[in-house]
């Protein structure tokens, strides 16, 4: 009965674990224009889903709390954008404009994980 238990609890475990990594998505921030604050801590970015219009420059403001290593930078692999975040001081990352899609921004081990969804604006009518 015991190893039941302990083979049930380590399938849960890997469970939430799966879950946790690759599976939850979280809330989408919908931001019209301006400055975005992301706050880096914790091992995540807040927020980690941000929703902006295509066609527009986008500058995001990375406040980095996390003295962690891997925290030190913010990486855009398909922009060709690497920043060091300075630890406890606000850092600009100044975005060109972006066409439709989802655009992955992460720290240089890929650990810290954030995502850029960048909607066509909507037509009246």
């Amino acid at each position: 009965m015991t190893v039941w238990l302990v083979n049930l609890a380590g399938l849960a475990v890997i469970a939430f674990i799966v879950w946790w990594f690759w599976l939850s998505r979280p809330a989408l921030k919908k931001v019209a224009s301006g400055v975005i604050d992301i706050v880096v801590d914790h091992g995540v970015y807040t927020p980690a889903r941000i929703e902006v219009s295509a066609g527009k420059p986008v500058t995001l403001r990375f406040l980095r709390q996390d003295a962690s290593p891997c925290a030190e930078k913010v990486v855009f692999d398909s922009l060709g954008i690497s920043e060091d975040l300075p630890l406890n001081k606000p850092r600009e990352v100044r975005l060109p404009p972006l066409p439709s899609g989802e655009l992955e921004f992460t720290c240089q081990m890929r650990m810290y994980r954030g995502t850029l969804v960048v909607a066509a604006a909507r037509r009246p009518g």
